[in-house]
């Protein structure tokens, strides 16, 4: 066997070789952006959730299907803080599309992040909502963000009415608008190998933010 067949199978195997770890990072990378997109599917629904269930119950802040069974909406927020709100509203179902005229009393707070200290995810809580005297339930699990700011009415110069917090007492009566800031992660990550400069975060994530969210309830005074 001469020395040039030596050098053609050698070159042969080099180029072979080549291809094969080009088609296997070509493959890795495919895998890769197929799982991220995945998990942006995931927490892109998961936020949609949490947003219509906020903005529904928010909105109708200090709302009675009866007027006179909550003939005050300046009291109808309870608790005002960072990531906590309590609020009276009436709720409704399918039996009582407008609500049943009880006056309800809803709370959401986001839980720690020890609770989901079995994800991969260091970062993701629980964020809860309790209706009347109910047990506290996960609404929506994921979050890694969950602000709340508000505001007061009667200032003509926007951002100056923030009110700051602890939000107690009379205070609570001034709340008018208020703005809410959600952040969802996936809980599992994606194995970033291939893509690193692509995504530069293994666990996909949603952002939204409402500016300013008033409740005509609360706005009509």
């Amino acid at each position: 066997m001469g020395s040039q067949v030596l050098i053609d199978i050698l070159a042969s195997s080099i180029t072979f070789g080549t291809l094969l770890l080009m088609a296997i990072r070509l493959n890795g990378s495919v895998s890769e952006s197929m799982q991220q997109y995945n998990g942006d599917l995931v927490v892109q629904s998961s936020i949609v959730t949490a947003v219509q269930m906020i903005e529904n119950d928010f909105r109708k802040i200090g709302y009675c299907q009866i007027p006179e069974n909550l003939p005050d909406p300046t009291q109808a927020i309870l608790l005002a803080d960072s990531n906590r709100i309590k609020f009276q509203t009436d709720l409704c179902d399918k039996l009582h599309p407008d609500g049943d005229g009880i006056v309800d009393v809803v709370y959401y707070y986001l839980g720690p992040t020890s609770e989901l200290s079995m994800t991969p995810n260091p970062n993701d809580r629980i964020l809860y909502r309790v209706v009347n005297n109910e047990q506290p339930k996960g609404a929506n699990l994921g979050i890694t963000l969950f602000d709340l700011k508000f505001f007061s009415a009667g200032n003509s110069t926007p951002y100056d009415d923030t009110l700051t917090f602890p939000i107690t007492g009379v205070t609570l009566g001034k709340i008018s608008a208020m703005r809410i800031t959600l952040k969802v992660e996936n809980m599992a990550a994606a194995p970033l190998k291939y893509n690193t400069a692509k995504f530069d975060n293994q666990y996909s994530s949603a952002f939204w933010r409402q500016v300013r969210l008033v409740s005509r309830n609360l706005k009509d005074r």
